[in-house]
C-alpha cells in the first residue's frame, strides 16, 4: 500500500536511480528475463452500451468497427490452440458487453474457459461487470484471471466514462476475489488525465485488499468516431517512468505492456523492459487496434538476447 505522496517521490527519481531501483525490486520478486506472451481475442465485438470515450466498441459513437456476435466455443478453441502454438502462454477473451446475462451465451463462456484450461494454457476474460454467482462460476471453470482496468484515478474517471461509476469497477474486482480469481487490473493513459491522475490510479489498486497479479499498462489508441480521436500521444519518458513506478509497488506482479506497441520504437519497448515490464500481447490486433506483427516482436527479443516467441501467421494469431 502506498500514499500518493509515496509514489510521487518513486516517480519523480532522477531516470537512472529509478530504473535502477525498479530494476532491483525485479530482480529480487520475479525472473525479469521471463517475459509473458499473451494473446488477446475479441469474442463478442461492438454494440457495447456504456460510453467510455476511449473505445471504438462503444454503441453511442460512429466507428468504424462492425458489431459481430459471440464467437462459437469451437472458433476459440482454434484460436487459442493457434496462439499456444505461437508461443503464448495466456489466452485472453474480451466481450463488448456492459455485464455478462446469465444463459446460453454465459454458459458459452464457461465452455470457452474450459477448452482453454484444456489447451494448458492461463485464461483471462474481460466481461464487465460480474455478479458474485458469475464470479464463483468463473472460477469453478478454472478462469485463471479476470481483467477489469479501472482505467484513470478516481477524480478523473467521470470525464472518461459516465455509464457506470468508479465504485462499480471497484465491486467487480471485489466479487472476483471473493471468488478465488486472480485479479488484473490496470489503466490507460493518454486521456487527458494528469501526472497526478496516473499515480492515483496505482495508488487506488495498492489499496485493494489482494493486490491484482498483473497490471496492464495501456497508452490510448485514439480511435476513429470516439470523442478522444484526436488526442495526443504520451511522452514516451513518462511511459517509462509509469512502468518503473508499478513495478516498484507491484513487485510481485506482472507489469503488462499492453496497447499501444505499434506506436513505439524498439529502443522504448526495451526501455519500458528495463523498467520492469514483463508481459507482452501478441497478434496483429488486440482486440480492434492494431499491434506490432509477429516478426517484428521475434526481431525485438532477438535483440534483446531472450528466446524468440514463435512466428505465426495473421490468419490465426488475432
Amino acid at each position: 500500500m502506498k500514499s500518493l505522496e509515496e509514489l510521487q517521490a518513486i516517480y519523480r527519481l532522477p531516470l537512472p536511480e529509478l530504473m535502477h531501483r525498479a530494476a532491483e525490486v525485479h530482480k529480487a520478486h520475479r525472473d525479469y528475463s521471463d517475459i509473458q506472451r499473451c494473446a488477446l481475442l475479441s469474442i463478442k465485438t461492438g454494440g457495447c452500451p456504456e460510453d467510455c470515450t476511449y473505445c471504438s466498441q462503444s454503441a453511442h459513437y460512429d466507428s468504424p468497427v462492425t458489431r459481430q456476435p459471440l464467437m462459437t466455443v469451437d472458433e476459440v478453441r482454434d484460436k487459442a490452440q493457434a496462439a499456444r502454438d505461437a508461443g503464448a502462454t495466456r489466452f485472453c477473451m474480451g466481450a463488448a458487453w456492459r455485464s455478462p446475462k446469465d444463459g446460453p451465451e454465459f454458459d458459452s463462456v464457461i465452455e470457452m474457459v474450459k477448452s482453454v484450461r484444456h489447451l494448458g494454457m492461463e485464461a483471462c476474460v474481460t466481461l464487465g461487470m460480474l455478479s458474485d454467482s458469475q464470479a464463483e462460476r468463473l472460477a469453478e471453470a478454472g478462469l485463471t484471471a479476470y481483467n477489469h482496468n479501472i482505467d484513470t484515478s478516481r477524480r478523473f474517471y467521470p470525464k472518461v466514462i459516465t455509464t457506470r461509476t468508479f465504485d462499480d469497477r471497484i465491486r467487480t474486482i471485489q466479487a472476483v476475489s471473493r471468488a478465488g480469481i486472480s485479479v488484473c487490473s490496470g489503466g490507460i493513459i493518454g486521456m487527458g488525465e494528469t501526472e497526478e491522475d496516473r499515480l492515483m490510479m496505482l495508488a487506488e489498486l495498492s489499496v485493494l485488499e489482494t493486490q491484482p497479479e498483473s497490471v496492464p499498462i495501456n497508452c490510448l489508441m485514439p480511435s476513429q468516431g470516439t470523442p478522444l480521436q484526436m488526442a495526443d500521444e504520451v511522452d514516451s519518458i513518462e511511459i517509462v517512468r509509469l512502468i518503473a513506478t508499478a513495478r516498484i509497488t507491484f513487485p510481485n506482479a506482472r507489469v503488462r505492456l499492453s496497447a499501444g506497441r505499434d506506436r513505439m520504437n524498439r529502443e522504448l519497448q526495451i526501455l519500458c523492459f528495463l523498467a520492469g515490464a514483463d508481459s507482452i500481447f501478441f497478434g496483429e490486433k488486440l482486440l480492434t487496434a492494431p499491434n506490432p506483427a509477429a516478426s517484428a516482436d521475434a526481431a525485438l527479443f532477438r535483440a534483446m538476447g531472450l528466446p524468440e516467441p514463435a512466428d505465426c501467421a495473421t490468419t490465426t494469431c488475432h
